[in-house]
């Protein structure tokens, strides 16, 4: 990714830009002052905290509505950020926002909680709306950049994009559920929007469950192949484009949160809304849009049959109950509301007296600043949705609670269930079972709710949300550096390569032939490799390996060789070179080696959420890829740390997302080294993604070709953006060599 915007203003045409975004809504809304001129101002909320000092560094572009229906602004700058309004008129906001947006994909996302509408002109206005969006968003992007589209407002941009920009690497990030099948496939466009969002290159949801269940969706309608994280989805020419959909659970600027809480003023406002209510044993807090999916009316019939059979006093525990706006303009929710505000009314006229209310309610938001005194005064946070992708809220408490008291209360049906879970967690629509866990929140002995507390701010802490917003990032920007498709020059050096009498090709299986995944034991080759392989392994003079760091078993079962396919496991340690068995030999001292090696590390992994334990003949591997970053660091340099004190023989070998430790020292070079004398070949072609190939490069000769997978430092000579690139090389190489093998059998027959 550049850094700078590309800015051809004086050729007459607008900036583009590296890095873009695109959103419902842009990061700013307009201001009217006393003299009733206009204004932008940064408008708070978890996405632009994330994403502005990003946008900031890269002059990055924000593609959104501003919040003012039929009015035409031009592109302006706004603290460092470049602004893109998009204009929709009052209709459109009625058919595409209000309508299809809020009252078909809302509620058929979340379960059906509330019935979702179909209208065939929402619809239409959904298509032409994102176009809009998608045609903006094209115009801003330099060549290559990166495109980043946000929610279910804009699931058709990513495919519109794609057929507008195919230079374009696209993510989009759903901040919402994504449905079972059997609800999703009520959808009388389901199939549309799936089309939509598997423009993207990555497609990020909030839970692991939402991610499997679209990738299920896609299968059922689709029937395109998925494994793990991947789906091989058609591309022109007859060939496959790699989408990976993946969770990456949204979050919050975690320290940001804790530096308000700390502030004098705000601690004593904290001390001042406790007295304003008459100082009761217990303040239990909700904080919430005004939604049907808050299971607002669920917590409130919890505490009012406390409060009936005798289990709690008004006099000792208040409800203090925020909910806030939302779309009062849509039906269910105007009646969601009068639902709402009977229920306070009746519990508070049923159970307040003259020096205590029951529930403390308000219909309106309160700036970040008192909502930080909210919960420094509250001593129990309710969260009972029913349905949620993430809630924040949750985390905003945690963050805020440095003395590290406060119970959380937590819907299991919220996404921060997945990691939250030292919280109470409840199922909201067990009413039973609400009460219950409110009388234990409530009654929680001190050291339980810190023992509680304190590991929950540990896990919002590690996983804030500028480590989410990496995360995305750094998964789709893999390579997205490298243009698309097979530059000249290595066309060039692959038909030279084709001229030597003997010829090896050796591969390197994950994020070579494969494409990362977080279950290595999913891992498979892209749609086309083997037919590829096969071509080359029919050819005289050419010899196909597979070298990698896996054990070989591990090998076989996820590559599936072809008889005649050469392979290398364990970085060289292990090797079935045309024969049936493998070939290792291991002595005493370097078995109970391994012993050791296996309980330093199952221990570490164990301990750190995201790392496991990947075994080998000669050694382990620590993988962190499904760990925060700052956890994946700490656990890699405790590794280091302890072996290298209980056993300094060890070699150390880096990759992505992995440290291996072996107790037998070896290289991919070492291996290539090997196949080359193996072989007898004259030229040598290798492939590979990892800092661990780097070795194979390093022991390349004249003549050779190495061939980089991705971005970063390379050795290789040459390099192209992906895996699903490969076949392709695979094939010139073939054409090459069978091209070769013409002119010489035409040159004998002369």
């Amino acid at each position: 990714m550049t850094s700078a915007a590309e800015t051809t203003a004086s050729a007459g045409t607008s900036p583009t830009y590296s890095l873009v975004v695109v959103s419902n809504r842009l990061p700013v809304e307009i201001e009217v002052s006393e003299d009733g001129t206009e204004g932008w101002r940064t408008s708070p909320g978890g996405l632009v905290t994330a994403l502005e000092p990003m946008m900031r560094s890269t002059d990055g572009a924000w593609v959104g509505w501003p919040g003012i229906a039929d009015r035409t602004f031009e592109p302006f700058e706004n603290d460092g950020i470049s602004i893109v309004p998009v204009r929709l008129s009052e209709s459109e906001l009625e058919e595409y926002y209000e309508g299809f947006s809020n009252d078909t994909i809302w509620p058929l996302y979340h379960d059906v909680i509330a019935p979702p509408r179909f209208h065939r002109e929402w619809w239409e206005a959904y298509v032409r709306v994102n176009r809009r969006f998608a045609e903006a968003a094209a115009a801003a992007a330099a060549p290559g950049a990166t495109v980043w589209v946000h929610d279910y407002q804009l699931q058709l941009v990513p495919r519109m994009l794609r057929d507008l920009r195919p230079d374009l690497v696209i993510g989009f990030f759903n901040h919402i559920p994504f449905p079972p099948y059997g609800i999703y496939a009520q959808l009388p466009w389901r199939k549309q929007i799936l089309d939509g969002l598997l423009g993207a290159d990555l497609i990020g949801f909030q839970r692991l469950a939402d991610a499997g269940n679209f990738s299920r969706a896609v299968r059922r309608l689709y029937g395109y192949p998925t494994r793990g994280v991947a789906i091989d989805v058609p591309a022109p020419e007859g060939t496959h484009r790699r989408v990976i959909a993946k969770h990456f659970p949204i979050s919050i600027d975690a320290a940001a949160y804790e530096e308000l809480a700390r502030r004098p003023e705000i601690q004593e406002r904290a001390r001042q809304i406790r007295e304003d209510l008459g100082n009761p044993k217990t303040i239990m807090l909700g904080v919430d849009r005004l939604d049907y999916t808050k299971g607002i009316a669920h917590r409130i019939k919890a505490f009012g049959e406390l409060l009936a059979d005798g289990s709690l006093s008004v006099e000792d525990v208040t409800l203090v109950q925020v909910a806030s706006p939302s779309r009062e303009r849509v039906g269910p929710y105007i009646a969601l509301r009068d639902e709402i505000e009977l229920a306070v009314g009746r519990l508070n006229g049923d159970f307040s007296t003259i020096s205590h209310t029951a529930i403390s309610y308000h219909h309106h938001g309160y700036p970040r600043e008192e909502m930080v005194a909210l919960y420094l005064a509250a001593d129990v946070m309710l969260v009972t949705a029913l349905r949620d992708g993430m809630n924040l809220v949750a985390k905003e408490y945690v963050a805020v609670r440095f003395d590290r008291d406060g119970v959380l209360v937590l819907s299991e049906f919220a996404g921060a269930a997945d990691e939250l879970k030292q919280a109470v967690l409840i199922n909201p629509h067990d009413i039973d079972g609400v009460k219950a866990a409110i009388l234990r929140a409530v009654a929680m002995p001190r050291q339980e709710r810190l023992r509680r507390m304190r590991a929950l701010r540990r896990k919002v802490f590690d996983n804030d949300v500028a480590a989410w917003s990496s995360s995305f990032l750094r998964t789709l920007t893999e390579g997205a550096a490298v243009r698309p498709g097979i530059p000249d020059t290595l066309a060039g050096a692959l038909k030279d390569l084709s001229r030597a009498d003997n010829i090896l090709v050796a591969l390197d299986f994950d994020g070579t032939l494969a494409p990362h995944v977080d279950k290595p034991e999913d891992a498979r080759a892209v749609a086309g490799t083997r037919e590829a392989v096969q071509r080359l392994l029919d050819l005289d003079g050419v010899r196909v390996a597979f070298v990698s760091g896996r054990a070989l078993v591990s090998l076989q079962h996820v590559s599936q060789p072809q008889t005649d396919v050469l392979l290398t496991g364990s970085h060289g340690i292990e090797v079935q070179l045309d024969t049936p068995e493998i070939e290792l030999d291991l002595v005493t001292v370097e078995l109970e080696q391994l012993d050791a090696l296996a309980r330093v590390l199952e221990r570490i992994a164990d301990s750190v959420d995201g790392t496991w334990i990947e075994r080998k003949p000669a050694g382990l591997a620590l993988h962190t890829r499904l760990a925060t970053p700052r956890n994946a660091a700490a656990a890699q340099k405790s590794a280091r740390d302890e072996l290298g004190a209980l056993l300094p023989g060890l070699t150390v070998r880096d990759g992505k997302d992995v440290i291996e430790f072996a107790v037998r020292s070896s290289t991919k070079g070492d291996a290539l080294e090997r196949l080359r004398r193996h072989t007898g070949a004259d030229r040598v072609f290798y492939a590979g993604d990892d800092t661990t190939d780097e070795d194979a490069f390093a022991v390349l000769q004249p003549g050779d070709v190495g061939l980089k997978i991705g971005a970063g430092d390379s050795l290789a000579g040459y390099r192209v953006r992906g895996p699903e690139d490969v076949p392709l090389v695979l094939g010139l190489i073939a054409d090459a060599r069978a091209a070769v093998a013409a002119e010489r059998e035409a040159a004998a027959g002369a």
